[in-house]
């Protein structure tokens, strides 16, 4: 399974409300992404893969979930033809503010 925009894009977004952005994502090797303008939850539906974030490698597999900061650098490495992701993006851009 596939998801192609006319620009080649892997990715569909299924839901915009607000802030939120909730896409389908169907990676395709290789992953090139640049940091986003918000944070963002990955929900891993099927396959598995590593997920490198703020310099961790992090193995997932379907039924994971993992947070990525708005501005990280991040990809999927060594990860599965069948690998779905849901990907939400949330928030102000520049991420939400923590208080220690």
């Amino acid at each position: 399974m596939r998801i192609l925009g006319p620009a080649g894009e892997h990715s569909a977004s299924v839901l915009r409300r607000g802030t939120v952005n909730v896409k389908l994502s169907l990676p395709v090797h290789p992953t090139v992404q640049t940091p986003h303008e918000q944070d963002e939850i990955y929900l891993i539906v099927a396959g598995r893969g590593v997920l490198v974030h703020d310099g961790q490698r992090d193995r997932c597999q379907a039924g994971d979930l993992a947070f990525v900061a708005a501005g990280s650098e991040h990809h999927f490495e060594d990860f599965t033809d069948d690998l779905v992701v849901w990907v939400v993006f949330f928030g102000p851009q520049g991420g939400e503010v923590v208080a220690d």
